[in-house]
């Protein structure tokens, strides 16, 4: 047993050894940006780097020293599950080319189990052993000789003078760093993530408020009307063909003349603000009431089906689940956005009201696990990657899989309209929007989430499709060339004639106004 025992060093020593193995293990990507992005010559670039390097070792070991001296045992654990999130941050980093953002920490937030697990890989739990289980072993097991609090003081103080100091010479910096504030932050381990885990968290308080009421409204008439809002997960217009991509991903779709297709950009590159941005009635940071509650409140029978998840809050009375709608229809697989469209025409038939609101949200173009978002039928284009990880060695594959799942978003679309062109007692109309748009490799990015400022268009550029049964509404002809999420607000309150002064009729796909 002795030959496992650690020989005992001071808290100067095991402060250096975190620092700078922190900054080894964990840090070179940010390094590699910066060397990568500054415009200085090669002086002022080593310069830089060294300043960088010095401010580092000096934050890190000031931190150390301080957390293990205060909180002793309470600190070895910390800094062990520092060791792991670290490891876990830099392997996303390097393979993913995500930052780790305020927007990065709400998607972990908002992650369910069933996609998270689909970024569980060999090379996953390889990367985090050998760089965050050995560091944090380390960091529970080394043996260290504390010292007194003088020493403490001294050090620290010392650290943080040499940051002033290295700072103030730097001072010329500040506008690179300004300008580059999100890339270098996103990529500064722990910071990017401890300090955007507190952001999230104040944030989400923020949130807890109370919505902002919108003003009382009526429904004008008494004609039976019913609204299907289809919300897409992560589909880009990129590769829908009615968009002009030269795969054929819309054979149904393509051959409707009754289809409208807008171009549209999304208000953000995730699914809880882009899901936000859908159903608020102004692009907003502010929790302004959302589509379905004002609807449901204004007499509109109103039904949320969804597969999905990281919704704003829902305050209706139905509110379904796939896995709600997989036990009142046994035998449907649950795991397929079909799902969502079983029993619908029903539901719509046996409305006690004459204005209904239904909400698809579905998921079946989230990743990592494109190919298992669609039945096997509908794997035209092969071979296919399993995930975004096997995808980023072989991008063609991955490409296949994703263009699969928008070939049955093709095929649940045209069947909604078939469903709704039979049911000829009522007006209809579906509307299909995406929350976000979705990066497959370009630029060796992968997925979504990137802050909109650096953003591919990828990963904002939406699909918007319109389609309206016979003699229910004109459209409009002078709409600017992109449109917004947020016209769907102000669509859908004329569809079931809703007089409001909430509605704005300039946000209006169609040319009958509500006052």
């Amino acid at each position: 047993m002795r030959f496992f025992k650690f020989k005992s060093c001071s808290l100067l020593t095991f402060s250096w050894i975190v620092s700078i193995g922190t900054l080894l293990l964990y840090n070179l990507p940010f390094f590699s940006y910066v060397a990568e992005q500054t415009n200085e010559d090669m002086g002022g670039k080593v310069l830089l780097l060294v300043s960088l390097v010095v401010v580092m070792l000096s934050l890190n070991f000031m931190m150390t020293y301080l957390v293990m001296f205060l909180t002793r045992r309470v600190g070895r654990v910390l800094l062990a599950l520092l060791a792991l999130i670290n490891a876990t941050a830099v392997y996303f980093i390097v393979t993913y080319s995500v930052m780790i953002d305020a927007t990065t920490i709400e998607n972990v937030f908002n992650t369910r189990y069933s996609e998270a697990s689909g970024f569980f890989s060999w090379g996953l739990w390889l990367f985090i052993a050998c760089f965050g289980v050995l560091p944090a072993l380390f960091c529970l097991l080394q043996p260290v000789v504390y010292g007194k609090a003088k020493k403490m003081g001294l050090w620290c103080g010392g650290s943080l003078a040499v940051v002033l100091v290295v700072a103030l010479l730097n001072i010329g910096q500040t506008l690179f760093v300004t300008e580059h504030d999100t890339e270098l932050g996103g990529l500064l381990q722990p910071w990017s993530y401890v300090a955007n885990t507190c952001r999230v968290i104040s944030f989400s308080h923020d949130e807890q408020q109370e919505e902002i009421k919108l003003p009382d409204g009526k429904i004008t008439d008494q004609e039976k009307a019913v609204v299907v809002l289809v919300i897409g997960e992560s589909a880009r217009k990129a590769n829908f063909q009615l968009y002009g991509y030269q795969r054929d991903t819309n054979p149904l779709l393509k051959k409707r003349k009754d289809l409208k297709v807008y171009e549209a950009t999304s208000c953000a590159t995730y699914t809880t603000a882009g899901t936000k941005a859908i159903l608020e009635p102004v692009n907003s940071d502010d929790l302004y009431e959302l589509l379905p509650n004002y609807a449901f409140r204004m007499g509109v029978d109103v039904s949320w089906r969804t597969s999905n998840w990281g919704e704003p809050p829902i305050h209706i009375d139905e509110y379904l689940t796939n896995e709600q709608l997989g036990e009142k229809f046994p035998g449907e697989n649950i795991y397929y956005d079909a799902i969502l469209m079983k029993g619908l025409r029903e539901r719509i038939m046996s409305s006690k009201k004459n204005k209904v609101l239904i909400v698809l949200h579905t998921s079946t173009s989230h990743g990592p696990k494109y190919a298992d978002k669609y039945p096997k039928e509908f794997e035209v284009y092969k071979p296919v990657a399993r995930n975004v990880e096997e995808g980023e060695k072989n991008v063609g594959m991955l490409v296949n899989a994703y263009d699969n799942t928008i070939r049955y978003t093709d095929f649940l679309l045209d069947s909604l309209i078939n469903m709704l062109q039979g049911m000829t007692e009522w007006k209809s109309a579906m509307m299909y929007v995406s929350d976000h748009g979705e990066s497959l490799g370009e630029n060796k990015v992968f997925m979504h989430g990137l802050p909109m400022k650096l953003a591919p268009k990828v990963q904002y550029e939406i699909p918007f499709l319109v389609w309206t049964s016979e003699g229910f509404r004109s459209y409009k002809s002078d709409l600017p060339a992109v449109i917004e999420q947020h016209y769907v607000f102000h669509s859908v309150l004329n569809l079931l004639s809703i007089q409001s002064p909430a509605y704005n009729k300039d946000f209006d796909l169609f040319s009958t106004t509500l006052r």
